[in-house]
């Protein structure tokens, strides 16, 4: 038996597309966290296990919240823009008979701007989905969450799992923004240090390693497009961590009385 879990806010873009490519599991678990389109009405075309959860503490502690609900011997976690193809069905259906391994990667592929990204880092991209009831739980970052198997081993699948990532470019900023947020907010709880030459640094290197090392020139438009927009989020996450450090430090300071 195959449990899905699914988070969701605002997801009415791709939630159809999402849900119907996995109308064929046992069970579909999805956790809200306040959606104020219709996404919730869509989703209960394909279950009524939905679940509210609205005081966010970040992607891997909604996704916890969402496996706490799942029945089913095995758990597979898509993001609400994730498609399963009828050939990765055959695949999950096939390895879940296999009983040496615990989990199982998958390799995405993700679409930018209306192209299929087959470099720039972006493919094969594996990413650990597929797992035994169990025998994993997600790390509790606010951002960029991973799945931590906790025992047994973890095989790996060939065929991808879509992944919808940006439609078009208004779609691109928001996100920039807010993974840049998240991200400079979990870094400043780790004791990182930011700054512009740090943002300037990092952001060109983003760019270089993105565009040039890993071939998103063969990517066409689209692959300087991502360069770019991985270079920005990688700039903006630097100075907005420089600047909760710098609000941190305002905040410190003790106030002086005059006498």
């Amino acid at each position: 038996m195959l449990s899905v879990i699914v988070i969701t806010k605002n997801a009415a873009l791709h939630i159809d597309r999402c849900l119907t490519s996995v109308s064929w599991v046992d069970e579909i678990i999805i956790v809200d966290s306040g959606s104020t389109d219709d996404t919730l009405t869509r989703c209960a075309r394909y279950t009524d296990k939905i679940f509210i959860h609205t005081d966010w503490q970040g992607f891997g502690v909604q996704k916890n919240r969402a496996l706490q609900y799942a029945q089913s011997d095995w758990v597979l976690s898509l993001d609400a823009d994730e498609v399963v193809t009828p050939d990765l069905q055959k695949a999950i259906k096939t390895v879940m008979q296999d009983s040496r391994y615990e989990a199982w990667q998958i390799p995405r592929l993700s679409r930018y701007c209306g192209r299929w990204m087959r470099h720039g880092g972006w493919y094969p991209d594996y990413v650990t989905r597929l797992f035994r009831r169990g025998s994993a739980h997600f790390s509790a970052d606010l951002v960029h969450e991973k799945l931590l198997v906790t025992q047994g081993h973890i095989g790996q699948l060939t065929t991808p799992l879509l992944h919808y990532s940006f439609e078009n470019l208004e779609e691109v900023l928001q996100k920039v923004n807010a993974y840049s947020s998240a991200s400079a907010q979990m870094q400043f709880a780790r004791g990182k240090q930011g700054g512009l030459s740090k943002a300037i640094l990092h952001g060109l290197w983003a760019f270089i390693r993105t565009y040039i090392i890993r071939l998103g020139f063969l990517d066409g438009r689209e692959g300087f497009m991502l360069a770019v927009s991985n270079a920005e989020g990688t700039y903006y996450r630097y100075l907005k961590l420089f600047y909760c450090q710098h609000h941190a430090s305002n905040t410190a300071q003790p106030h002086r009385h005059d006498l």
